[in-house]
């Protein structure tokens, strides 16, 4: 099964040159690397270039620009990556072996969060219990899905924010995740620069108005 990685990028030159370290590899085992820029001006698209790796524009947005780096992937199954966010060794296996023949069609890796504040730990058990819980993955966790289950509920919807929500909500109508023990680790910046606690308890409003139909726009002005 031929793994596509799509990662979408806006100024992320910071994290860029680790991030392509440890894709570029994967490349040797048949894994397609996809790199979507939404219109950086800090060098983001040069760093990419330099490293061979394909890169598309796009619209900004991280919904519409994981579908257009979707669209152009030739992979069996698609594997969505923040800038931010690194892939355990031999992840390419991984995706593959989990997909490949079994009833469930999509899923995503436990979490860790990487930082200085003892709280980040506890943020990453709650999330990996409460996807596993409800069977709802988000962005940090890596999402990956077959082609087919993707391209059967849409795509991402095109969302400012809870677009990793809402697409979970659609891919479990075609079966129940499957929950990697096997972690990612993401960045704890944003828990960091906003207050750890603060964070928590926006995130938690924000899902829960998004639960009671309050617009993704509305949301996405208070997210930021």
């Amino acid at each position: 099964m031929k793994l596509s990685i799509v990662v979408p990028v806006l100024n992320e030159a910071e994290n860029l040159p680790a991030l392509l370290a440890r894709l570029v590899p994967l490349r040797a085992c048949g894994t397609e690397i996809i790199v979507v820029d939404g219109g950086s001006d800090d060098g983001s698209p040069s760093l990419v270039s330099r490293a061979n790796v394909m890169l598309i524009r796009s619209p900004a947005g991280r919904a519409r620009q994981m579908n257009a780096g979707a669209a152009r992937a030739s992979g069996d199954a698609l594997l969505f990556l923040h800038a931010d966010t690194a892939l355990p060794a031999f992840a390419d296996r991984i995706v593959s072996a989990a997909l490949d023949g079994g009833s469930r069609k999509w899923g995503r890796f436990d979490v860790h969060i990487s930082g200085h504040s003892p709280l980040l730990r506890i943020v990453a058990t709650m999330m990996n219990l409460r996807s596993r819980l409800t069977g709802i993955a988000t962005g940090d966790q890596a999402m990956f899905m077959t082609r087919q289950a993707f391209n059967a509920v849409g795509g991402f919807p095109d969302l400012p924010l809870m677009e990793d929500i809402e697409l979970s909500r659609r891919l479990k109508t075609v079966s129940r995740p499957i929950c990697l023990r096997q972690r990612v680790l993401t960045s704890g910046r944003r828990w960091e620069t906003r207050g750890v606690w603060r964070t928590i308890f926006l995130m938690w409003r924000l899902r829960f108005a998004w639960w009671r139909g309050v617009p993704a726009e509305r949301l996405a002005q208070r997210y930021r």
